[in-house]
């Protein structure tokens, strides 16, 4: 769970970027973007097989 701690002098607007910064780092948009729908094994598959074929012409 990504929690930030707003300080004593520190504005809303800092604290929500920090918040902002920590969930892209987590990933949790990601997570939930993909789980909003169901996904039938065949996407599954298809989805899983084109982040390996990027990742592998990123090496």
């Amino acid at each position: 769970m990504t929690q930030v701690v707003v300080g004593q002098n520190e504005g809303i607007d800092s604290a929500l970027r920090r918040f902002k910064r920590q969930v892209s780092k987590a990933g949790i948009l990601t997570e939930v973007r993909r789980h909003r729908h169901f996904e039938t094994p065949l996407e599954k598959k298809k989805r899983k097989e084109e982040a390996r074929r990027k990742k592998r012409w990123h090496n």
